[in-house]
């Protein structure tokens, strides 16, 4: 069968094995092969390789598939993997229990079986967890070459939007100033670090912050890397007390940004007037929003010209769907440029 291969050269098939399956990226119902010299290693995801990879098409053979949760339960449970965290979404205690003990005992990689145990709350965006196997909520987790250390009973943190995370760290220059309003332990912050922009994460949440330092040493960027506890619009006027982030941090930050992540989907619209305060003569905001599918783009661009204009001419250059969210409802994000 043909599948997308990451092709490396033998002494360093390894070293590459490790590098993909620390990045979940490992096709493992499929054969690594070795010809000519080279391993050809089977990827989930084309797309998803780091650039300095060599991704091919190429006919491997399947392997024998490892026993996973369905093979020992008998139907597909639904449940996520955040590094060696495996989280479930039961309502039903002995259905969540069942689940649970299949999954540490078939052949998935993991240490902890946890069940949400309430939605999303608070200003901070956390919940409560049911720990069913395991000793904490803690977890390293990698993607895309980046490796984020975190507690998910502290912190927000979705595996889900690691693909929408990749497209806009992509779009980052070396050079160029990012700031992320909405920073959390660094999923947007660590990416544009590595690419050579300088990045800035804010985040009410003190524990959020605390990661999002240890992140950035982790991943080798704390000299890019500032992380600042507060709340953004105070912030961006420079009125904030909050404690200083991995290097001295400026007054305020007016005009200072070339590029800004506002990932705060149900009120990002409230933090505009910061945003357009932040936004430096050319200046792209990555505007992340819910609304119904009638109309998913229309609100989140009236708000932003209504910001914006007229200091900046503001246009569109993409209206990407992230995810389906409710019935009828679509998590968006507008890529909009605001040119002074």
């Amino acid at each position: 069968m043909e599948v997308p291969c990451v092709r490396v050269e033998r002494e360093r098939g390894e070293e590459t094995r490790r590098r993909l399956a620390d990045d979940d990226l490992l096709a493992e119902a499929f054969e690594i092969e070795v010809a000519e010299g080279y391993l050809y290693l089977p990827v989930t995801d084309a797309e998803a390789v780091p650039e300095d990879l060599t991704v091919v098409s190429r006919g491997v053979g399947e392997r024998d598939t490892p026993d996973a949760p369905a093979d020992l339960l008998g139907f597909e449970p639904t449940y996520e993997r955040l590094g060696d965290i495996v989280i479930l979404d039961e309502d039903g205690p002995e259905t969540a229990r069942e689940i649970a003990d299949a999954v540490m005992a078939s052949d998935l990689p993991v240490k902890t079986v946890i069940n949400r145990a309430s939605k999303v709350k608070g200003e901070l965006r956390v919940r409560d967890w049911e720990v069913l196997v395991g000793d904490g909520t803690e977890t390293v987790h990698r993607e895309y070459g980046c490796e984020y250390l975190l507690d998910v009973a502290e912190v927000y943190f979705s595996p889900r939007l690691a693909t929408e995370r990749h497209r806009v760290a992509e779009q980052a220059k070396s050079g160029e100033r990012a700031f992320d309003m909405f920073a959390g332990v660094g999923p947007f912050v660590i990416p544009f670090a590595k690419r050579g922009a300088e990045a800035v994460g804010v985040d009410l949440n003190q524990r959020a912050v605390e990661y999002l330092r240890e992140n950035a040493r982790r991943n080798g960027v704390e000299d890019r890397v500032t992380a600042i506890q507060g709340d953004v619009r105070d912030v961006v006027s420079g009125s904030s007390d909050a404690s200083d982030g991995v290097r001295e941090i400026a007054p305020d930050y007016e005009d200072w940004a070339d590029r800004v992540v506002m990932n705060l989907p149900h009120s990002a619209d409230e933090f505009l007037d910061a945003a357009v305060t932040l936004a430096g003569d050319d200046c792209v905001i990555h505007y992340y929003d819910i609304q119904h599918e009638d109309d998913p783009f229309g609100p989140g661009e009236a708000a932003i010209r209504e910001a914006a204009e007229p200091e900046y001419d503001v246009s569109v250059e993409t209206r990407h769907v992230v995810r389906s969210y409710a019935p009828h409802e679509l998590n968006v994000c507008l890529d909009v440029r605001l040119s002074r």
